[in-house]
């Protein structure tokens, strides 16, 4: 079991709310104020939760500077509350930067009780697979 220090436990917290913020922004029809409190939120909980040294080699990595960028530019566009446009392109950037985590997710959620025999099913499988970009092993 990994144990998180408090600064972690912070950062993990912060995390949760700004995702809970940009998806109550996004219900409500993009608005500003809880999108924009939602960046701010899930940007400063990757800080604390990883470091800020982390931090800014992932998103200064070279592989990774185009969806720094668009997530970035994103941000600045839902400050300037262009909130619909501002999401469009944080959600490319987004993609770009934390795609490779989504095998890991999705492996995690099929561990869970009620939800992993749903990502279980055979059709709900394959389509989830491809578009988490997982691939099986050769072995």
């Amino acid at each position: 079991m990994v144990w998180l220090n408090d600064q972690q436990k912070i950062g993990v917290g912060l995390v949760s709310i700004g995702s809970l913020f940009l998806i109550l922004g996004i219900i409500l029809f993009f608005d500003a104020a809880l999108l924009a409190l939602g960046n701010v939120l899930f940007t400063s909980g990757i800080t604390l939760l990883i470091g800020p040294q982390k931090t800014f080699y992932f998103f200064a990595r070279k592989q990774k500077i185009r969806g720094s960028i668009c997530f970035f530019t994103g941000m600045i566009l839902v400050f300037c509350r262009w909130t619909f446009v501002g999401m469009l392109v944080e959600m490319f950037g987004f993609l770009n930067l934390f795609g490779d985590f989504f095998p890991v997710i999705l492996n995690f959620l099929r561990q869970l009780p009620f939800i992993g025999p749903l990502l279980n099913a055979p059709g709900v499988r394959a389509v989830l697979d491809r578009l988490a970009g997982s691939r099986t092993s050769a072995v």
